[in-house]
């Protein structure tokens, strides 16, 4: 056989299988997304890969979305500021048959725990969540703004408090919009300890308010403590363990794998999938039993995450494939 012959036979094998996987991801009701920032943060800082490049290569890989941006140069509401730069945007996923699963915030101008910023992340809020509402995202994430060590005990408590009336407005904002405020927790931010997560999710107390379960932020959270206030909190079970204590407030899922370690000294470091110690053959099946629609592969600060956009799709394709029971009709 010819070079170009087996090549076409090697793409159209590959077309099938691509519609094979996304046919039987339909049939279980779940989805999975690609996250963009991860080709313009940490190694791609200097290099960052455009918008439309990721979304036509995650449409090429066969993903069923894109969980996009909103920081520079990516979709960030400034760099798109009228309804026809973003009808554009939004027609090129359409015609590359891309959903989108939610959309990153750039929240870096609005630290939410300082008392006078309200009126400014709300502002804030308000253009991100036309952003959404214009490129037809489910899904808006926040994170507390903080980083660990900057509050003092007083100072601590009071921003818990005044984090969660601020978001319980936000998602009330956001509920007539249809898009959901969804919280990411992470030791790059405060309140990452298993106890205030849940504490503070119950706190919002909101209909349009969940969290946002990232497996590789729920390893270094809840088995490495990194990061956290005063006395370390960890669970004896791990990830597992944290996601069955948030599970009923859980509306979004990043994945990612950990070997526990921080980028930059920061927050979790990302792996591949199946390159760390998390076990996802054992948390597939709890994850998929969740009422959440899309998995977003999250490759943030993998170095070769370009290469890495194909094989982390099979990998959660496998996985889905072993642990799910087909949804009824």
């Amino acid at each position: 056989m010819r070079g170009e012959d087996r090549f076409q036979v090697e793409s159209k094998e590959r077309r099938g299988a691509q519609v094979a996987a996304r046919s039987e991801r339909v049939l279980t009701s779940m989805k999975v997304s690609l996250g963009s920032w991860a080709f313009s943060f940490g190694p791609f800082v200097d290099r960052p890969i455009p918008f439309e490049q990721v979304a036509r290569r995650a449409a090429q890989a066969g993903y069923d979305g894109i969980e996009i941006c909103g920081h520079p140069p990516h979709l960030a509401p400034e760099l798109y500021p009228t309804p026809t730069s973003r009808r554009d945007l939004a027609a090129l996923l359409r015609d590359l048959r891309l959903g989108v699963s939610g959309y990153a915030a750039d929240w870096t101008l609005a630290n939410p725990t300082i008392p006078g910023n309200r009126q400014r992340y709300l502002d804030l809020f308000r253009q991100n969540l036309e952003m959404c509402a214009d490129l037809g995202s489910p899904a808006i994430r926040v994170d507390s703004g903080a980083a660990p060590g900057c509050l003092n005990d007083p100072q601590y408590e009071a921003a818990f408090a005044r984090l969660a009336d601020l978001w319980r407005e936000a998602a009330e904002l956001a509920q007539p919009a249809g898009v959901r405020l969804v919280w990411e927790f992470e030791p790059g931010f405060v309140f990452n300890k298993p106890a205030e997560i849940a504490a503070l999710a119950e706190r919002v107390d909101h209909p349009n308010f969940r969290i946002l379960f990232d497996t590789c932020h729920a390893f270094v959270c809840s088995v490495v403590a990194a990061r956290q206030h005063g006395e370390r909190e960890t669970l004896p079970g791990g990830v597992e363990s944290l996601l069955a204590r948030l599970s009923s407030r859980i509306g979004a899922i990043h994945l990612a794998d950990s070997d526990g370690s921080l980028f930059g000294d920061e927050t979790s470091t990302h792996l591949p999938l199946g390159e760390g110690l998390i076990d996802f053959p054992a948390l597939a099946a709890k994850l998929l039993a969740l009422p959440v629609e899309w998995w977003c592969v999250d490759l943030c600060f993998c170095e070769n995450a370009w290469d890495l956009v194909e094989p982390s799709l099979a990998y959660v394709d496998r996985l889905r494939a072993a642990h799910s029971t087909p949804a009824r009709s």
